[in-house]
């Protein structure tokens, strides 16, 4: 068992110390690894040491590197050190953090954490909360207390007599909401017809005035009223839109929300922590997040943990142990009362995830958390004002003066290359999606793309602590040579230029880097060695 830990450790440590100058992107396709790993079983044992080797040999060229400072796709945090440490520990440990008479230490730090998330977030110190694998499951968590009290207000107890023959529930959602949320929904038995889409603005923010309009309408026949005889319903809003950052005016929603008796759930993946930004701008933003009463958040975004790590939290605690909470004859109270982690989760088994929470929060402290949440936000401001500047590229989710340059709600620049001068639309489309993937493909940076009001348009996230002006300035260099490159290259299909786009990749031929992010690649080599040297190993 130690000697196939210190194989893995020696691995890992390999890993870790090449991350800061890796290209972000796999280099094998799916198909490619499979054929690595071959697909028949061994007849026999295999030594635990020759197994990890052999292993890491075949997936080494398919993985992601999703930690590098490069990585700016998706919302994909990095994981601090202290994090890190802990999950591994985590694993060794190996504690089932259902019950607090199995694992009476996971059940008190999950307590502990619980607290400290909501304490950092703005929220009533009285939630409850539930560790989850993502947002995803915790939306169903939360959602499903949402739809227990909606209803048992209503007069129909969904734990006993399921949703057959239950009154419709009104579901309000953001034009602009998460895919996850329809999802939990959908699991929770709601079908996609169920959700009544409310109008948004150009940056994805719910208009008040849509939601005053919505739930003023009449609900369908058969819908369940509950408090003060008003339709049952549940309103979805979001802190933080997934291209744009932006954040509905929470404020508003939670008022009119409540005005009609309806349960407001915030969707906060990222945008939730804006709460414990150093910049009233920022923290305005999530200004009343806490009259909600239920919200959603990752701790592999912002909070950086290692994955899988969300988080609910909800103010009703008796609806959401209701909810959650299955009893079972072999499962024994706790002599001092405590209350076991199932209670507050859809899952039995579970692992204690929440040592990295633990080990994050504690490494980083009240200040080290508003520094890394605004670093981040700072530097993609400066993405996106550098950006901006560049002829045929535009920043879509600008705000504020523009004389002084773009400014951005939070922390994502989303940008669209329409060319110089400026094209038709679909012009516009075929070059954001040549450059989103010869930027990629080069290794300078990972971006990914996405659409945005029905166009093309590429993404930087920001989310990593290990993240600094150097990646950020590489990226944008990045960018303008492959905008350059595209609008001056074939009008061909979409997709890139040549082999390994513009900016030169593992297939590229040497030398055909523009000159200015050459120049950017060998003035790091000191900053590459010293960051290994810092962040790169798990053993002395």
């Amino acid at each position: 068992m130690r000697a196939a830990l210190r194989a893995a450790a020696t691995h890992a440590d390999e890993w870790l110390a090449t991350l800061p100058s890796r290209p972000a992107r796999p280099a094998l396709s799916p198909a490619q690894v499979l054929a690595r790993l071959g697909d028949r079983l061994p007849a026999e044992p295999t030594d635990a040491i020759a197994v990890l080797d052999a292993l890491v040999e075949a997936v080494s060229g398919g993985l992601t590197a999703t930690g590098s400072p490069g990585f700016f796709g998706y919302v994909v945090g990095g994981t601090l050190p202290a994090a890190l440490a802990a999950d591994i520990l985590a694993v060794v440990w190996d504690q089932n953090a259902a019950l607090a008479s199995l694992s009476p230490a996971a059940s008190a730090v999950e307590a502990v954490a619980g607290r400290w998330v909501a304490d950092l977030l703005g929220l009533p110190a009285r939630v409850s909360v539930g560790f989850t694998t993502g947002t995803q499951m915790a939306h169903v968590t939360a959602l499903a207390a949402a739809r227990s009290r909606v209803l048992a207000d209503a007069g129909w107890d969904v734990a006993a007599d399921g949703l057959a023959g239950a009154p419709p529930v009104r579901l309000l959602a953001g034009a602009d909401r998460h895919a996850t949320v329809d999802a939990a929904l959908r699991l929770l038995g709601f079908g996609d017809r169920a959700v009544v889409a409310v109008a948004s603005d150009d940056l994805g923010r719910m208009r008040p005035d849509a939601l005053r309009a919505a739930l003023a309408a009449a609900p369908g026949p058969g819908g369940a009223t509950g408090r003060a005889g008003r339709p049952a319903t549940i309103v979805i809003a979001q802190a933080g839109e997934v291209n744009t950052g932006a954040v509905d005016p929470l404020a508003e929603v939670c008022a009119l929300g409540h005005e009609h008796g309806a349960w407001v759930h915030v969707d906060g993946a990222f945008g939730l922590w804006a709460a414990v930004s150093a910049s009233a701008r920022r923290r305005d933003l999530v200004a009343g997040a806490a009259q909600a009463d239920s919200w959603a958040t990752d701790g592999h975004k912002w909070l950086n943990v290692p994955y899988d790590c969300g988080i609910a939290l909800v103010a009703d605690r008796g609806a959401h142990r209701a909810a959650m909470a299955t009893p079972a004859d072999y499962f024994p109270p706790d002599p001092a009362g405590a209350l076991d982690p199932v209670d507050w989760t859809p899952e039995f088994s579970r692992r204690a995830r929440t040592f990295a929470v633990y080990a994050a929060l504690r490494s980083l402290g009240r200040s080290g958390l508003r520094d890394l949440v605004d670093r981040c936000c700072d530097l993609a401001e400066h993405a996106a004002r550098e950006l901006g500047a560049v002829p045929g590229v535009r920043v879509l989710n600008a705000v504020g003066d523009p004389a002084r340059g773009p400014a951005i709600p939070l922390n994502q620049v989303l940008v669209r290359v329409d060319g110089h001068p400026r094209g038709s639309a679909e012009r516009g489309d075929r070059l954001t999606r040549r450059v989103t993937a010869a930027v990629t493909a080069g290794g300078a940076a990972y971006v990914t793309g996405t659409r945005w009001r029905g166009r093309a348009a590429m993404r930087l996230s920001v989310s990593n602590w290990a993240t600094s002006r150097h990646e950020v300035d590489r990226a944008v260099a990045a960018i303008t040579a492959a905008a350059e490159a595209a609008e001056a290259g074939p009008a061909g299909e979409d997709g890139m230029i040549g082999e390994g786009g513009p900016v030169g990749g593992s297939r590229g031929v040497p030398g055909r880097r523009p000159a200015h992010v050459a120049d950017g690649l060998a003035g790091s080599a000191a900053r590459r060695a010293d960051l290994g040297g810092r962040r790169g190993g798990l053993l002395p």
